[in-house]
């Protein structure tokens, strides 16, 4: 907690729900308005797309997220990786990015069962066939 900023339990039950209850398919957390703590956001209901999750993060703010990604194997079989995202997008401003990097280990680290980290700062970094790649490494 390097920044003081602390983890709503809020953010805990959400993530045990789309952890172990697969009751959502991604969360989106952010900063309480007086940047004291990780709130969620926004949790994408279960039928929700890639496409969807994308477009729920915004292009000049930064965000964490967390994403089950579903995925094929090569020999049909499906598996599923419990993805961790930060979002810091070039645009953003400044401050907002230092706090956002101070703050994420905190998060991060109350997280556990999480397979896969990927850093984005614009959306070709966070591109589905991109983060694929990174989920699928080691699998056959």
């Amino acid at each position: 907690m390097a920044s003081g900023v602390g983890v709503s339990s809020d953010c805990l039950d959400a993530f045990q729900e789309l952890k172990l209850g697969k009751k959502s398919k991604y969360i989106i957390f952010t900063l309480n308005p007086t940047n004291t703590e990780i709130v969620v956001e926004k949790k994408g209901a279960t039928s929700s797309t890639y496409d969807d999750f994308i477009a729920d993060l915004p292009e000049a703010e930064c965000r964490w997220a967390v994403y089950d990604f579903e995925y094929e194997k090569a020999d049909g079989g499906k598996r599923n990786k419990i993805t961790f995202y930060s979002w810091c997008p070039d645009d953003s401003k400044v401050k907002q990015k230092m706090l956002f990097a101070s703050s994420k280990d905190a998060l991060r680290r109350s997280l556990v069962g999480v397979a896969t980290e990927i850093q984005g700062t614009d959306f070709s970094e966070i591109a589905h066939d991109s983060v694929f790649d990174k989920v699928s490494r080691g699998v056959n």
